[in-house]
């Protein structure tokens, strides 16, 4: 998969990213507003470990935000299982020096116009900690309409936190 946006493009992962991820996401404030299964801090280990991982992935659904010459960040989807099988979770992180350029915007109205034409998603949704304002922002300028707010409903850095619910429905489904 590959969708070049401007200077910037969504790309598979690939082995030679192993030293851009850990240069870029070995960073607390990249981390503080992501799950606990991402690495804090980030070493050349945990990068070969996602790298392996993703390799695997059949069908492909994380790919590298990246320049011509490096990955600069990430961005993907978890499906559900069961009834949720056709809802996918949004996920994404970019390095901070790329911050405030608009790009994660960009790559997630993309990465969910293409998810909703070559797989078989009908709804996808990011969970935002209470807080993080810039993808609060991010996913209302890329068309995702907020649904809620889940209380009370992670720990992260110590603390209870809100989540807030925000999710893009394919359209012609209902």
């Amino acid at each position: 998969m590959r969708i070049e946006f401007g200077e910037y493009v969504i790309r598979d992962w690939v082995d030679d990213d192993a030293r851009s991820i850990v240069r870029y996401a070995d960073n607390r404030k990249v981390a503080m507003w992501l799950r606990d299964r991402f690495p804090s801090p980030y070493t050349d280990a945990d990068a070969e470990v996602f790298l392996a991982r993703v390799a695997r992935q059949d069908p492909r659904t994380i790919f590298a935000i990246a320049t011509e010459r490096e990955a600069i960040g990430g961005i993907g989807l978890e499906f559900g299982d069961d009834v949720h099988r056709f809802t996918a979770e949004l996920g994404y992180w970019l390095g901070e020096p790329f911050w405030g350029r608009g790009i994660v915007t960009e790559a997630v109205r993309l990465f969910t116009a293409w998810a909703f034409e070559h797989l078989a998603v009908h709804r996808i949704f990011a969970a935002v900690f209470a807080g993080n304002e810039a993808s609060i922002r991010v996913l209302e300028k890329a068309g995702f309409e907020r649904e809620g707010r889940l209380r009370a409903s992670v720990f992260k850095n110590g603390r209870i936190l809100d989540q807030v619910l925000y999710a893009k429905v394919k359209q012609g489904i209902m």
